[in-house]
């Protein structure tokens, strides 16, 4: 199979260059600077193994490649807020044979939160999820680092909304060879929701640094006990922390380069780029979209989501807010939704 890395950033240029390293064909997507960088120098892939140079095939959309062949695999790893734009690109991509790609050809969405396999399954027919335990960074245009040992990641894998297949297996396969462990489970969904609320504490990096203080940590601990409430009150399952450090074991160590402590993730990383937007609606926002549906109160989600939206919009600088006055702000949205709930009744 050839694989087709829609948003060779951080997760997919990791992805794609070890596909590359284990001899798969690959195909990667890409835009802007990075774009321009794949295409004269080719991805040079970071890792504690040492560095691996691959020129690859390197596109901006569909329309390069022509018709699309009946043995790809498309990986969609943008960011969410991405993936509608990339649907509307690839979806109506002509495969030979006939058909296109969103009705012949598989999609892996390899993403944070959920959002996008939701949005796929409007128009393709065969979705599949990753949950991504994948440490990477896009460094620079042209360089991506993924600095875990003696694995690169961890990605469960399974068909949306649930289930597997022969294809997914082979997918899978090919990854397990890649320096990955990627486990077929038809739960993939209860993977992906306990990633979710973890992720949580994505927009607390990005606003105010990494988590090392315990101040942080407590924040953090507020955060996704919201997360937790909401997911039981919506009747989902998800996988408990003590199944996860099981699952992850001592397989993932995080390796730096250069000995430094761990980055920030990847939130954290599209302020520093100053992309202009934040994963934030579909993190913290799920989470508010379903305390609103389900009526269960949010405000500290609330207040994340609104942080990091308005520090991307206005290119704020990465982990510029002290945590402590993230705290106060925090201690405040509460109080004023308390106040709001009192006067209500």
């Amino acid at each position: 199979m050839r694989y087709i890395i829609i948003g060779a950033g951080a997760v997919g240029g990791a992805i794609g260059g070890r596909l590359a390293g284990a001899g798969h064909e690959i195909v990667l997507v890409a835009r802007g600077a990075h774009y321009e960088a794949l295409r004269a120098g080719g991805l040079r892939l970071m890792t504690p193994d040492g560095i691996h140079p691959h020129r690859l095939l390197t596109v901006d959309g569909p329309e390069p490649l022509g018709e699309l062949r009946a043995d790809d695999v498309l990986v969609l790893a943008v960011k969410t807020q991405d993936s509608q734009a990339a649907l509307d690109a690839w979806g109506p991509a002509p495969v030979a044979g006939g058909g296109t790609a969103a009705d012949r050809l598989p999609l892996v969405c390899a993403q944070n939160g959920v959002e996008s396999q939701r949005l796929a399954l409007r128009r393709f027919r065969r979705v599949y999820g990753v949950c991504v335990w994948l440490p990477a960074t896009f460094v620079e245009p042209g360089v991506v680092a993924a600095a875990g040992t003696p694995l690169t990641g961890i990605l469960h894998l399974g068909r949306h909304p649930h289930g597997t297949d022969a294809t997914v297996r082979r997918i899978a396969a090919d990854l397990e060879k890649s320096s990955f462990e990627a486990p077929v489970v038809p739960d993939v969904a209860r993977w992906q929701y306990a990633k979710l609320l973890g992720n949580l504490a994505n927009s607390i990096e990005a606003v105010s640094g990494v988590l090392t203080s315990e101040v942080g940590r407590a924040l953090y601990g507020r955060v996704r006990a919201e997360g937790e409430a909401v997911l039981a009150a919506a009747g989902i399952p998800y996988v408990d922390e003590e199944e996860q450090k099981r699952t992850r074991g001592d397989k993932i160590r995080f390796e730096p380069f250069d000995g430094s402590a761990r980055g920030a993730g990847s939130s954290w990383q599209s302020l520093d780029r100053g992309t202009g937007t934040i994963e934030a609606d579909y993190l913290n926002g799920e989470i508010v979209l379903l305390g609103r549906l389900y009526g269960v109160p949010t405000p500290l989600n609330e207040l994340l989501q609104r942080l990091a939206n308005t520090f991307a919009r206005e290119r704020r600088e990465a982990g510029s807010l002290p945590v402590a006055e993230l705290v106060r702000l925090a201690d405040e949205a509460v109080a004023t939704y308390d106040e709001a709930a009192e006067a209500a009744e």
